[in-house]
C-alpha cells in the first residue's frame, strides 16, 4: 500500500505541532520538571504513540501495525542509552537545570530533521539496490560488536565528552561567551553578539543524535521496509525524550547491562538484514545473482519477541546487580 502524500503531510504537520506544543508547555518558561511532572508527560507521550501505532494496525493491518511496534520499541530503547550521553554532555557545559528542557529540545528537533533526510536516502537507496541491506546487517553487526565492549561495564558516571567535527568546528569559528545569558542562545556584549554554552550544547546535542542515527536507521529498516514507519517510529521515540531525560536521569547509571541487551537486539537485526538480503540477492559474485534461502525469513512477531524479551531480560538483571552492589557497598 502506497501511503498518500496527504497522510505523508498531515503526519508531518501534527508531530511538527507536539513538538510546537513541547515548546509551549514545557520550555518556553525556563524550570526544572518535578518528578512527578516528567513522568506524567512521558506517559502521555508514550500513550500517544501507542494509540498511533493502534490506528496505523486497524488502517493498515496486523503486519505493517507489528512492524511499527518493533520499530518503536527498539528506537526508544535506543534513544534511552542515548541519554546517557546527553547527561555527560551537560555536565561538561555546566548547564543550569532549569535551562536545560529548551537545549534539549532544540538539539531533539535538529536530530528529528537530519534523520529525516537519512530516512529519505535510506529509503531510495534501498529502492534501487536491494544489496544495500547487507551493507547494513554488516554495519549494525560491527555496531554491535562495539556496544557490546562498551556496554560490558555499565555506563561510567565520569565518562569525558568529546565534541565531534562538527562540534568543534562551530567552537572555533562562531565568536562565544563562557557564560549563560539565561536561556538564550545568543546575547549581546559590548555591542557585539556572542553564542552562549546553551548555543554549543544545542549543537552538540543535534549533532550526537544524527551520529546515533548511524545505528538506529538500518535497525528500523531491519524491521520495516516502510518509510513512513521508520520515520514515524523515530519521530514517537523522540518525542517525549525530553521528560525522560529528566524521569530516569539518576536511574541510567543502574541500568549496568542496557549496553550489552541493546549489542544483542542489532546483532540479530543485522543477521535479519542479512538474511533478507539474501532472499533478494542479484549480486553476480553471490550464488551467481540468484536469491539464497538456506535460512527461512523471520517473522515480524517472532523479531518483536526477541526485543521485548531481550530488554525485560536485561532491564531485571540490570536492577538486580545494581540493588546489590548498593547493598554490599
Amino acid at each position: 500500500m502506497h501511503v498518500p502524500l496527504w497522510v505523508w503531510l498531515a503526519t508531518i504537520a501534527g508531530i511538527a505541532a507536539l513538538f510546537v506544543f513541547d515548546f509551549y508547555a514545557h520550555v518556553r518558561k525556563p524550570h526544572e520538571p518535578t518528578f512527578r511532572e516528567a513522568a506524567w508527560w512521558s506517559v502521555f507521550f508514550v500513550a500517544l504513540a501507542v494509540l498511533f501505532g493502534g490506528g496505523l494496525w486497524w488502517v493498515w493491518g496486523p503486519q505493517h501495525g507489528a512492524e511499527y511496534f518493533a520499530g518503536f520499541i527498539t528506537e526508544k530503547s535506543l534513544s534511552v542509552d542515548n541519554l546517557f550521553v546527553f547527561l555527560i554532555i551537560m555536565s561538561k557545559f555546566a548547564v543550569p537545570p532549569a535551562y536545560q528542557q529548551k537545549a534539549l529540545l532544540i538539539g531533539i528537533v535538529i536530530a528529528l530533521l537530519m534523520r529525516g533526510a537519512f530516512i529519505a536516502v535510506g529509503a531510495a537507496a534501498i529502492a534501487q539496490f536491494s544489496w544495500m541491506f547487507y551493507l547494513f546487517g554488516l554495519f549494525l553487526l560491527y555496531t554491535a560488536v562495539q556496544l557490546m565492549r562498551e556496554g560490558a561495564g555499565g555506563h561510567d558516571a565520569n565518562e569525558e565528552y568529546e565534541p565531534n567535527a562538527i562540534v568543534r568546528f562551530v567552537q572555533q569559528r562562531l565568536p562565544a561567551t563562557d557564560t549563560y545569558d539565561r536561556d538564550r542562545l545568543i546575547t549581546v556584549q559590548n555591542g557585539k553578539r556572542l553564542v552562549t554554552p546553551l548555543f554549543m550544547v544545542v549543537v552538540a546535542l543535534g549533532m550526537t543524535d544524527v551520529l546515533f542515527a548511524l545505528d538506529s536507521i538500518p535497525a528500523i529498516y531491519g524491521l520495516t521496509k516502510e518509510p513512513y514507519i521508520v520515520f514515524t517510529t523515530n519521530a514517537f521515540a523522540l518525542l517525549g525524550l525530553l521528560q525522560l531525560y529528566f524521569l530516569i536521569g539518576g536511574l541510567l547509571s543502574r541500568l549496568v547491562y542496557l549496553g550489552i541487551g541493546l549489542s544483542l537486539i542489532l546483532a540479530f537485526i543485522g543477521v535479519k538484514l542479512i538474511i533478507e538480503a539474501m532472499h533478494t540477492n542479484n549480486l553476480a559474485f553471490i550464488n551467481d545473482g540468484q536469491p539464497l534461502h538456506l535460512v527461512p525469513e523471520i517473522p515480524i512477531w517472532l523479531s518483536m519477541t526477541i526485543i521485548v524479551g531481550t530488554l525485560v531480560v536485561t532491564t531485571v538483571a540490570s536492577l538486580i546487580k545494581s540493588r546489590g552492589q548498593r547493598q554490599t557497598g
